[in-house]
């Protein structure tokens, strides 16, 4: 057996990155394709806030962040209703109030420096048991949801004006992506940290649609871009003595560049064995 998974606390942070590469990409697909990749900063900028009003009360912070994130996603997409063609309006409003709503509650709660930090930036030593068994729900409640209505989602990112038109619920769609975002971030904040968890949603997602040619493989290559970000990054924070956090998701930007790169260099060794299979045609046919 692994050195490392010889301590509990490693165990409980490799199950625990395990399901935040399920649940994270399973959502980001669908905010990626739609536009909406800065939604997951956003919720977890008021999560923040969620986290230091829990501090600052005496309560489950993770429950709080998540209850933050909810109210957040609520009137955000009621905002982005409103300015239905000035959607960014909505989510600067959200960013820059959670960042200065964190901001008062953590001046308040001025002995909090080392709690928040692993709330920041991720902590393998911190997943409890509690964490471990609320993500553990997060997880079968996202996979659940997004199995049910997977086609339906599909449908309103692929074009959200034919699926009304076909009397789809888009209003109601759209606020479920939201709210399973919101319980993504919230559930994922002690593994990746809240100041990178959005990165979780965005950059396996970037890579997949960089390597797939369809929907479904995107979907399922996102997952598995995410697993090794984050059994390789949990593995090289713990030899390393690394952040966790910015591990997993410096370790995500190599892959995106590295896919990025070959997939270019597939692309001109295909347009150069296209030209001469043209060249070589030509010469046939005189």
């Amino acid at each position: 057996m692994p050195e490392m998974l010889q301590h509990d606390f490693m165990v409980r942070a490799l199950l625990a990155g395990v399901m935040v590469a399920v649940i994270c990409p399973a959502i980001g697909l669908f905010l990626v394709l739609r536009r909406l990749s800065l939604i997951g900063d956003t919720i977890s900028h008021v999560s923040l806030a969620g986290v230091a009003g829990g501090m600052l009360l005496g309560l489950y912070p993770p429950l709080m962040a998540l209850g933050f994130s909810i109210v957040a996603v609520l009137g955000l997409e009621r905002l982005r209703r409103r300015f239905q063609n000035y959607a960014e309006i909505s989510i600067a409003v959200f960013l820059s109030g959670g960042v200065a709503l964190a901001v008062i509650l953590l001046s308040m709660k001025k002995s909090a420096s080392s709690d928040i930090l692993s709330y920041l930036f991720g902590s393998i030593v911190a997943v409890t048991d509690r964490d471990l068994t609320i993500l553990a729900v997060v997880t079968i409640t996202v996979l659940l949801i997004v199995g049910l209505f997977y086609h339906r989602f599909f449908y309103i990112t692929l074009n959200e004006e034919k699926a009304r038109l076909s009397g789809l619920p888009v209003n109601g769609l759209n606020l479920m992506i939201m709210v399973l975002t919101a319980l993504v971030v919230a559930a994922s904040m002690r593994i990746v940290g809240i100041l990178l968890v959005s990165s979780m949603l965005v950059l396996p997602v970037a890579a997949s649609l960089q390597a797939a040619n369809s929907f479904r493989k995107a979907f399922w290559l996102a997952l598995l871009y995410a697993l090794a970000e984050v059994s390789v990054g949990l593995t090289a924070s713990y030899y390393l003595d690394l952040a966790p956090g910015g591990t997993i998701v410096l370790l995500a930007v190599v892959l995106l560049v590295a896919t990025i790169a070959l997939r270019a260099a597939a692309d001109r060794f295909l347009r150069r064995q296209s030209r001469e299979e043209a060249a070589v045609r030509g010469l046939v046919n005189h």
